[in-house]
């Protein structure tokens, strides 16, 4: 994922919120959101790479969604993929702050990352750049490719939409997706300095990305409600152009 906007437990009739984009090389072989054969519980699109996930949500209730750190310098083949991680949280046993503390003690096998995961009453972040480790608060939250909540201007745009668009009780997805599609880039004076030049820093400005070679593969919203009813929507694009949607919607173990 490049971009996850969140509301958590502030809301009336929803426990959280969830509007997320994945950006991703076009070329990069990848399968829609399904429950998996081989973890049939999980629900997530897959990385058909490196067989791991960016956002996935149990039958059970447990979910996760994960960012990469934007670092230029920090391209090792011999990393760990960081897809893995998704899978290996909602597939263990285990609490999400106990997981995110065993990740602390191979924190430096994988390149950067922003993890959130948690299960309906429990949510937590973790980075492994700043080894940062934290329960989240309630509230609106968002992180991109750098710590959470650092306010670079898609943020900061995805937090204001989100509360827009769940003002009210009944909360529509097509309006959250409206707000993923968003195109806008930011001005120049507010646009971080990540290490890629300013032309290509403008270029993955927005919440939805277009580039030649690089861009938004897949938009997804996942909201699970006071009673625990999961809505998982995820929506597919090749090359800007939309691709599919899958629909899933069921109720927590």
């Amino acid at each position: 994922m490049c971009l996850i906007n969140f509301r958590w437990q502030d809301h009336s009739e929803y426990k959280i919120i969830i509007a997320a984009n994945r950006d991703e090389f076009y070329e990069r072989p990848t399968a829609p959101a399904h429950f998996w054969e081989d973890a049939p519980e999980l629900l997530a699109g897959r990385d058909l790479l490196q067989h791991g996930t960016w956002l996935g949500i149990t039958t059970q209730g447990k979910f996760a969604a994960l960012t990469n750190f934007r670092d230029p310098q920090q391209r090792n083949p011999d990393k760990i993929s960081r897809g893995a991680i998704i899978k290996d949280y909602l597939t263990a046993d285990t609490s999400p702050r106990d997981y995110m503390q065993s990740l602390q003690n191979k924190k430096d096998d994988y390149a950067g990352f922003n993890l959130i995961a948690g299960r309906p009453d429990e949510l937590f972040h973790y980075n492994n750049v700043h080894d940062e480790l934290s329960k989240i608060s309630p509230g609106t939250h968002g992180v991109s490719n750098d710590s959470l909540n650092t306010p670079w201007p898609k943020v900061e745009k995805g937090k204001h939409l989100l509360n827009v668009h769940t003002q009210t009780n009944d909360v529509e997805t097509e309006n959250l997706f409206h707000m993923l599609s968003d195109t806008e880039q930011a001005a120049d004076e507010s646009l971080p300095s990540t290490g890629v030049s300013l032309d290509l820093e403008r270029k993955l400005s927005p919440l939805f990305i277009k580039t030649g070679d690089y861009g938004t593969r897949a938009s997804t919203v996942l909201l699970i409600d006071k009673q625990n009813q999961v809505t998982f929507v995820e929506r597919s694009f090749d090359r800007g152009e939309f691709a599919g949607e899958e629909f899933f919607s069921f109720q927590v173990d």
